[in-house]
């Protein structure tokens, strides 16, 4: 599973943001240069956060984008969904209806608890976050490596599944 770029760089924008301290103050070019980005991909970039209330623009020879609020004021979860939204919302089954008007699997859905649970584990990580959470490397990376993140199965999922087969 993959969350887009959009959110990744967004982040990485308000981060820069923020390495500077209150007030400070970072114009595309200079984003766009210390995170490898386009100019026109942070252009949009910053524009979704002005709209979102995260940054502010100054205009002229010494403007350029500041933080409009503290990083502790700023929720992950809030940063992510102007950005991208949500893997899983009101709107998923209208997203993916088919060419129907609504999904045939409105009333039977077998795979929305599946989703439901996806985005239940999001939230508790992202609401559970600030920008100045990050800032201050209070985010631990968690102390197994998900081995699913690689393609595989998880360790004891793996040892299930021969457990089974050597019952057969």
């Amino acid at each position: 599973m993959r969350f887009s770029a959009q959110e990744e760089y967004g982040l990485r924008c308000l981060v820069a943001l923020a390495k500077l301290g209150p007030g400070g103050s970072l114009t595309i070019p200079e984003i766009s240069k210390q995170e490898g980005m386009t100019p026109s991909h942070v252009a949009k970039l910053m524009a979704i956060l002005r709209r979102a209330g995260f940054v502010k623009s100054t205009r002229g020879q010494l403007g350029g984008y500041t933080l409009a609020k503290s990083p502790a004021e700023m929720p992950i979860r809030a940063i992510l969904e102007p950005l991208g939204g949500r893997i899983f919302g009101d709107d998923f089954c209208l997203r993916y209806n088919g060419i129907e008007q609504e999904c045939v699997h409105k009333t039977d859905c077998l795979i929305r608890p599946m989703w439901e649970q996806v985005q239940y584990a999001i939230d508790s990580v992202v609401n559970r976050y600030t920008l100045a959470d990050i800032m201050e490397s209070r985010i631990e990376s968690p102390p197994l490596k998900l081995a699913a993140a690689a393609g595989r199965p998880h360790p004891s999922a793996q040892a299930n599944w021969a457990m089974d087969v050597e019952k057969e």
